[in-house]
């Protein structure tokens, strides 16, 4: 019996996953037009249409969702398992890929996997900078990075980093400007900067305890983004009151460029950690990862 050529069936996954020709093709490192006629090729011989393309998007019909399902997740396997063979190689080596935010892979993972990487040269990393919530393991990231609280219990999380606070900051102009908050309520008479959630669409609620009593807090004023630096910068320019990371503003604050209130209010919560799936056995390059990141503690 002749035995099949896979690469066909690799093409109609990474199509599948990627829902665009385009993306798959840079991905797989050939030509648009070679991958088109790839898939065409495959849905001939199968004699069922696999994916279902119009002007904007590619995604499996019926019949390509029921072989994505039987046979993507074995070629993660033959990955997975070709990584693993590296534990046998003198060096570690491979490619790890982690999603993450822009501000924690500028203060942490690029500071704590410098020295990995003059170490051991075969290693490579790549970061995917996303605000969202991306499911790394359909998307195919050997680990992702989150606050504490918002991992899925099925993930392995990994602290790098120490808990955390928020910070309501502002300019000493605006306060010049305006009389300081005294508690959170008063935030609603003031200017402040709002976050749009990636994940949801909605604005984010400033949250507050202190001493057992939690205060959400609807805020309004001029400016809506859905990133952290913008904040930073609008706080900055006197342009309203943020509520942002106490890492992320600690410079400024020390500087005296920008001014804290409502301190008492901001409680500690799980800071930064790394997370990836129970099930997958990491590939010896994963698992220096995994230790040069871990938090040990002040």
């Amino acid at each position: 019996m002749a035995r099949r050529n896979l690469n066909d069936l690799l093409a109609f996954v990474t199509v599948a996953r990627e829902a665009s020709f385009t993306r798959a093709a840079a991905a797989l490192g050939v030509t648009q037009s070679a991958l088109s006629q790839t898939i065409r090729a495959l849905e001939e011989r199968l004699q069922i249409r696999l994916l279902t393309r119009t002007t904007r998007s590619v995604s499996p019909t019926a019949a390509g969702e029921r072989l994505m399902q039987a046979i993507g997740h074995r070629f993660d396997e033959i990955e997975a398992e070709l990584d693993a063979l590296t534990a046998l190689r003198d060096k570690p080596g491979g490619t790890v890929r982690i999603t993450c935010g822009d501000h924690v892979l500028s203060s942490i993972l690029l500071p704590q996997l410098a020295p990995l990487l003059r170490s051991h040269p075969d290693i490579q990393m790549e970061f995917d900078v996303y605000y969202g919530f991306r499911d790394i393991v359909a998307d195919r990231f050997d680990a992702g990075v989150r606050l504490g609280g918002t991992i899925d219990k099925d993930m392995i999380a990994v602290p790098i980093g120490p808990p955390l606070r928020m910070a309501v900051v502002s300019s000493p102009g605006y306060f010049e400007r305006h009389p300081p908050p005294r508690a959170p309520q008063d935030l609603m008479a003031h200017l402040c900067i709002n976050q749009r959630m990636v994940t949801s669409g909605g604005l984010y609620v400033w949250e507050f305890e202190r001493r057992g009593r939690k205060v959400n807090v609807r805020v309004d004023g001029p400016l809506v983004v859905n990133t952290t630096p913008p904040q930073v910068d609008a706080a900055l320019a006197g342009l309203g009151i943020a509520l942002l990371p106490e890492d992320e503003v600690r410079e400024h604050l020390q500087s005296g460029r920008l001014v804290r209130v409502l301190e008492d209010w901001c409680h500690r919560f799980d800071g930064h950690h790394l997370y990836y799936p129970s099930r997958r056995q990491p590939s010896p390059a994963f698992s220096l990862v995994v230790e040069a990141l871990r938090w040990r503690g002040a």
